[in-house]
């Protein structure tokens, strides 16, 4: 996990806090401009504790035309801004410049309208994830796209991400589920991007924005497409006595043609740490276990159901239940939905991680992952979303220890550099911000990092939105090669030193 870099955007930046907040205030309540050292605290990081900076200020907009009063500001003092959703963010992307404003938008919380006849909802960025099913529900409509922080994660939070949840294997990520995006440029200009056709006129800039760690602009208004309820959902709970086995079930299912709603995956260490905390009535004796989710109506569930039985017991699953009703099967969700907090509670702090592999490799990995557990000798439980290969291995730690969160922070990139071995991703869902940055010198070639840098250059020439994040410089990477060809590692040799 590299540290940020923390790159002025200009000499010329302005750093002098009065001066900011004296301009902020000018299009802006005073209560929604915070400067003084306690107000400003609780923003030094988002869900990545493990780095901190408190930002020069706090603006908090309740509107669209003071997101466009602060990106304003900002762009003419040369300051870099920061944008902040909910907090609940696993990579740091939230985390603030020491020297910027931190632009909050959880003021931006109203569901503006719902189209119940076209399926859609228009919604501000600060509006919860879950409050836009909650909303839709009496129209027998919900949002899919279903994080395990749901219940406080905004929707904004999400586009930023690209956030997924234990749902998107069958109904798709954020992208596949937002229509239109209006668009707030650092030099203050509204863009509408996408629109509510199946299809849009021109460039698809709607879905280079959304994933895009407010490195490009900041989201002031979402068109989200809704879907019916289904009439039924039921879960499989399948228990295996090894992980290759499970893993193996995992391509089994979808090699069989079987697409379920959710298809999860939790190994011995994960399942005993939810059991205590939820009693969601997993097998104990389990080295690993399947949730695997069927949904649609009555006569499609049966017949899916009695499909993917079929292909887990021939896969290898010792044990297969069905949950009897909708509380059991809420039950068993909420075992995979507590598994963060519920490893919480065993350890002091721990690193959730997000690398994604084909799902042939499943097994491999997670025997590279328990290998690796062993050799930097910390606890490493694994919860992930099993049907798209997205890994959440958590890495267990007491930062109280002398050297052990550096420890953690090593271990946390060779998986992630295991996971680009095996042919997949260093993130699924929870982006790069700072935590990843460096393994973003594994996965992409110096000509690929000057493209993105090219791309970002075309939104923010001056590099005030979220500087240091997401996208390294070439400048780093090449100090990552020459750090790891001293230690007599050839994978970083051919990046260029500039």
């Amino acid at each position: 996990m590299g540290k940020p870099e923390l790159l002025d955007p200009t000499p010329e930046a302005l750093a002098d806090r009065d001066e900011v907040v004296r301009r902020l205030l000018a299009g802006l309540p005073r209560h929604c401009v915070l400067a003084a050292p306690e107000e400003l605290k609780p923003y030094e990081c988002d869900g990545l504790s493990a780095y901190r900076e408190v930002p020069l200020a706090v603006a908090l907009p309740e509107n669209e035309a003071q997101v466009r009063h602060v990106m304003r500001v900002c762009n003419e003092a040369r300051v870099p801004v920061v944008a902040r959703g909910a907090g609940t963010g696993l990579s740091g992307g939230a985390l603030p410049h020491p020297r910027g404003v931190t632009l909050g938008l959880s003021k931006m919380k109203s569901i503006l309208s719902i189209d119940p006849v076209a399926r859609t909802a228009v919604v501000q960025p600060g509006v919860r994830n879950l409050a836009i099913s909650e909303a839709t529900a009496q129209y027998g409509l919900y949002y899919a796209p279903d994080p395990s922080s749901q219940i406080a994660c905004s929707i904004g939070g999400n586009i930023a991400e690209n956030s997924g949840g234990v749902h998107c294997l069958k109904y798709g990520l954020t992208v596949h589920n937002v229509l239109k995006l209006r668009f707030v440029t650092i030099e203050g200009e509204v863009l509408e991007l996408g629109g509510e056709g199946l299809d849009a006129a021109g460039l698809d800039l709607m879905a280079l924005a959304i994933g895009s760690e407010g490195l490009l602009g900041v989201v002031t208004e979402i068109t989200v497409k809704l879907l019916p309820k289904p009439q039924l959902a039921r879960v499989v709970l399948a228990a295996f006595d090894s992980l290759e086995k499970a893993g193996e079930a995992v391509a089994n299912v979808i090699a069989a043609g079987i697409i379920p709603a959710g298809l999860e995956m939790m190994d011995k260490l994960a399942t005993g740490a939810v059991e205590q905390f939820v009693r969601a009535g997993y097998p104990l004796d389990a080295e690993a276990i399947l949730l695997c989710e069927s949904d649609g109506t009555p006569e499609e569930v049966a017949e899916e159901i009695e499909h993917m039985s079929e292909v887990l017991r021939a896969s290898g699953a010792t044990e297969i239940r069905l949950s009897k009703d909708e509380a059991e099967r809420l039950k068993f969700w909420s075992g995979r939905k507590s598994a963060f907090p519920a490893v919480g509670r065993l350890m002091p702090d721990y690193f959730c991680m997000d690398g994604t592999i084909p799902k042939r490799q499943l097994g491999k990995v997670l025997r590279g992952i328990e290998a690796l557990s062993k050799e930097f000798g910390l606890q490493c439980p694994n919860v992930f979303h099993a049907g798209d290969g997205n890994l959440h291995p958590l890495i267990m730690f007491d930062a109280n220890v002398p050297g052990q969160q550096d420890i953690a922070v090593r271990f946390g990139a060779k998986i992630l550099e295991l996971c680009v071995e095996a042919g997949g991703t260093i993130t699924g869902e929870h982006g790069v911000g700072i935590e990843k940055i460096d393994q973003m010198c594994v996965q992409f070639r110096p000509a690929e990092l000057e493209t993105f840098h090219a791309v970002k250059s075309a939104f923010d020439p001056m590099r005030l939105l979220n500087p240091g994040k997401a996208v390294p410089t070439l400048q780093r990477c090449a100090e990552m090669g020459a750090m790891h060809v001293h230690r007599g590692q050839e994978k970083f040799a051919h990046l260029p030193r500039f």
